[in-house]
């Protein structure tokens, strides 16, 4: 329970910093990321549990990555980071999760995401900001990467990118479990209106 309220701590700081530096109101932040004032209000309080389609949102509005968010201040040169010592951003009906690893740190940051899908497990995501693009490595299993309802097969030891500002999803194939590493490559400086 103290891991959690420090993190919502950590995260109410790092929003509201990040408004800050954008000058971007309340108001004009919940209109942007389509998150209602109150929720942004309670957020900011360390109070809430926003769910991992807002922190997608409001990254994408205010020009960081979703790690920049929810990490703490950094901790050296290198940072090691084991799976299990990351708690899942998103878990499927069927058992999979996503796992936002680390965000590297310079003027165009590179998230690093380990996923698990379940055979017909679906996560569709909304467009980002024009400049974000995505890369999906197959370290097992098979997938279907669908861009702007365009399906794609992804297997084993293959890796496909896209441009992550049109409709994406990402469903499990096959009758395994399906791993990846995906990369999100984020364009530098804040996001325009």
């Amino acid at each position: 329970m103290a891991e959690t309220a420090t993190a919502l701590r950590t995260l109410a700081h790092n929003v509201r910093t990040a408004r800050a530096r954008a000058g971007l109101s309340l108001d004009e932040l919940g209109r942007r990321a389509q998150v209602s004032k109150g929720a942004l209000v309670g957020l900011e309080k360390a109070q809430g549990n926003p769910n991992f389609a807002t922190l997608v949102r409001l990254a994408d509005t205010l020009g960081v990555s979703v790690s920049a968010l929810l990490e703490g201040p950094a901790e050296g040169r290198v940072r090691i980071v084991a799976a299990d010592a990351v708690a899942p951003l998103w878990t499927g009906e069927r058992g999979g999760e996503a796992r936002l690893m680390l965000t590297t740190s310079g003027p165009a940051p590179v998230e690093v995401w380990r996923w698990r899908l379940e055979p017909d497990e679906e996560y569709p995501s909304h467009p980002h900001q024009a400049g974000v693009v995505e890369t999906v490595s197959v370290t097992a299993g098979r997938m279907t990467l669908v861009v702007d309802g365009t399906e794609h097969a992804v297997e084993a030891g293959q890796t496909a990118t896209f441009d992550g500002d049109a409709p994406h999803a990402y469903r499990g194939a096959g009758t395994g479990t399906c791993h990846l590493v995906m990369t999100v490559h984020l364009p530098p400086g804040p996001a325009a209106s």
